[in-house]
This record gives structure tokens, sequence and C-alpha cells, in this order.
């Protein structure tokens, strides 16, 4: 008789319906006080930061090694929101763990990925290239400024095409973060809305909340203006 093999990281169906835990990760020196990720931590329930330790010196297998513990003691699903460098630890983690269908990891949001391939770029980000190409095995966003001094927005978008995300042109903000000056970046809340949305759609689509839905803000869940699947820069320009 063949014998069946359950991923380690698979969740059974009941496990899957959970509302999910929102996974902060950041990048190079961590998120700090201004930074949006930090305001989402301290507002948001359910949403933890992932330490990754080694914030200004970092390693690549020990971040990505650090993501896998957080998501193997997380117990129920999985929402990964990345900034820069820790959108690139995430695409290894995806990578190398080769999660399956099923498993904790329901969706991902990441923001301002930098080119880690480009000429004279930072060796510490470096040390992340070759930017992983595999397509990710779990819905995706992938959110970008026109004048992020770390990757291009070509750039940007060959990674979500590659990573399978869908691609959401974030205005002209700089990198994202606390020099952005975007408070707790609406635009954001409402990508994770949708996020949580869509898990709830596949899991439990005669039910309409979940704890975490229901304290996030009800202008993050107003249906967007247009398509997600082409939000790019020529359709985003009037907002």
């Amino acid at each position: 008789m063949a014998q069946t093999h359950t991923h380690s990281l698979e969740l059974d169906t009941r496990q899957l319906t959970a509302d999910p835990l929102i996974l902060l990760v950041p990048g190079l020196d961590n998120s700090g006080p201004r930074h949006w990720q930090t305001h989402w931590e301290a507002k948001l329930p359910d949403c933890e930061r992932v330490d990754l330790g080694m914030w200004d010196d970092p390693h690549r297998n020990t971040w990505v090694n650090k993501i896998n513990l957080a998501v193997h003691r997380a117990g129920r699903p999985v929402i990964l929101v990345a900034h820069s460098l820790g959108c690139l630890a995430v695409a290894w983690w995806a990578q190398f763990e080769q999660p399956a269908q099923g498993n904790p990891v329901v969706g991902a949001l990441l923001v301002a990925p930098p080119d880690a391939e480009r000429e004279r770029v930072d060796e510490r980000i470096a040390r992340f290239a070759p930017i992983p190409r595999q397509p990710l095995p779990f819905p995706a966003f992938l959110a970008a400024s026109e004048n992020d001094p770390y990757a291009s927005l070509r750039a940007a978008r060959g990674m979500a095409q590659d990573w399978g995300a869908t691609f959401a042109y974030a205005g002209s903000i700089g990198h994202i973060n606390a020099d952005s000056r975007i408070g707790d970046w609406d635009f954001g809340l409402l990508l994770l809305g949708q996020l949580i949305r869509e898990h709830h759609s596949r899991t439990r689509p005669d039910e309409d909340g979940g704890s975490l839905r229901r304290n996030l803000s009800r202008r993050d869940f107003v249906p967007m203006p247009w398509n997600f699947e082409s939000l790019d820069p020529e359709r985003a320009r009037g907002w």
C-alpha cells in the first residue's frame, strides 16, 4: 500500500479556516517607530514581527530559518507582510521550503523589494542575490514606488511577474518606509484587507468576517476602483 506523505507545514481544514496571523518581516536595520510596519504591529490584532536578528549585518539563510520557525510556530494560517530585503528573504524561504498547497502561508504582501542584482548595490543586499525567480505558492501583492532608490519600477514589475504576484503601484513615495511619511500607509492596509478577504472567501465563503477583518476600518475593505490583475502605473496615475 502506497504511503501518503504530508508536507511538514500543511494544516488541516479546520485550522485553515482560522483568522490569519499577520507576520511582519522587516528589512535592513529593522523597522523603526515611524515605520508603517511598526504602526501595524501596534494597532492590528493578530499581528507579530519576526525577529530576524542581525538587522544591520544580515545572513540570508539565518533570516530564512527565522521565517520558517515563525511560520511553524504559528499553528494557523499566516499572511507574510515583508518590506525591502525581507521580501527577498520570503522569496528564498519559499524556494528552499517549497511549501505545498494547504501550507500555513495563505498570502503575502511584498513591499519595495530591492534589486539585489543591480550594479553598486549595498553589499548586504547583494548577499541575497541572485533574486529567486520561481512563482510563489500563495497569492501575493507586490507594491512598489516609482522613485524607490533601491529598485526601478521595471525591476519591481519583473519580480512581480516572476513570483506570480499582482503588481500594485504605490505612487512616488521613495522606499515606502519611515522616510516616506505615510503613517499607517492606508494603501497597504487596503491590500492586506484584500488578501484577508480572499483567504476567507476560499475557506469559509458563507461567513463575513474574522476578528482581524472586523478590527480594520470599513474603508479598508471597500472594493478597489481598479481590477487588481491590472494594477499598474498607467491605470493608477489618478490616485
